[in-house]
């Protein structure tokens, strides 16, 4: 198994997605279920402000690499690390799921998006078993009794595992939130990746998301929101290389 590489004192799986999705739904359901987070810039720039969700972070049981940058910190550790995206890991865990008789919940997003994926994800994987789907209103707050008690209607569904697609920090949070009144479902934080699948959203070209230019894409799709956000990544960048590159290197 390949050796983690440390991007903000925090370990980063390399990991394959295959591999990486079959050890979510191995480990989903069982005393070893883990929150799985995607690390990106923007969360790292938003973990600076944010003691809770660098927090949150520190207690997830797997963190995948979620863009270039990310990679190339770990290459300046002698790390090969794939680039495993949330919306990239839903296809192949929930064919993992189907075939070894785990079942999902779906949470975030909203009703028209969760029933349409939902029923999508049933016909393209037989024997798939989603325990239930859930979207919460505006102004969701992933800490609060609201939550706990959505925590708890996963809970009695018997899901194994649960996507959550609220987008960052709320994801987060509420992940962190439930794995610890549910120790034993795995929770998936996935941003846009069901929305994806309904086609609410389009997702960058695959030739985009094969050159690393993804963010071009969203950054083009909603400039007004996205790229002062991306333009804060970009401050940040040249310090988190310089970071990544001190973590000593493994013989």
């Amino acid at each position: 198994m390949p050796s983690d590489a440390v991007v903000e004192d925090l370990r980063i799986s390399a990991l394959p997605l295959a591999e990486t999705a079959a050890l979510i739904c191995q480990n989903a359901g069982s005393v070893a279920a883990q929150n799985v987070f995607t690390l990106n810039l923007d969360h790292v720039v938003k973990m600076r402000k944010d003691a809770k969700f660098r927090a949150a972070y520190l207690r997830a049981g797997l963190i995948t690499a979620d863009g270039f940058p990310i990679v190339l910190a770990c290459s300046l550790q002698g790390k090969q690390v794939s680039r495993v995206a949330g919306s990239d890991l839903i296809a192949p865990i929930i064919a993992e799921a189907a075939r070894s008789s785990k079942s999902i919940y779906l949470f975030g997003s909203n009703s028209q998006v969760l029933n349409k994926t939902s029923r999508l994800l049933q016909e393209r994987n037989a024997g798939l078993t989603i325990a239930g789907v859930f979207a919460p209103p505006q102004g969701f707050d992933p800490a609060s009794e609201d939550a706990r008690r959505c925590i708890e209607a996963i809970g009695s569904s018997g899901a194994d595992l649960c996507f959550v697609a609220l987008g960052a920090p709320k994801q987060e949070l509420f992940a962190d939130h439930g794995k610890r009144l549910l120790p034993n479902v795995s929770f998936v934080c996935i941003g846009a990746g069901l929305d994806f699948i309904a086609g609410a959203q389009l997702r960058a070209p695959h030739w985009m998301q094969r050159r690393n230019l993804e963010w071009l894409w969203r950054a083009a799709s909603n400039p007004r929101r996205l790229l002062y956000r991306y333009l804060l990544c970009m401050v940040a960048l040249p310090g988190i290389l310089a970071r990544a590159a001190r973590v000593p290197r493994q013989r």
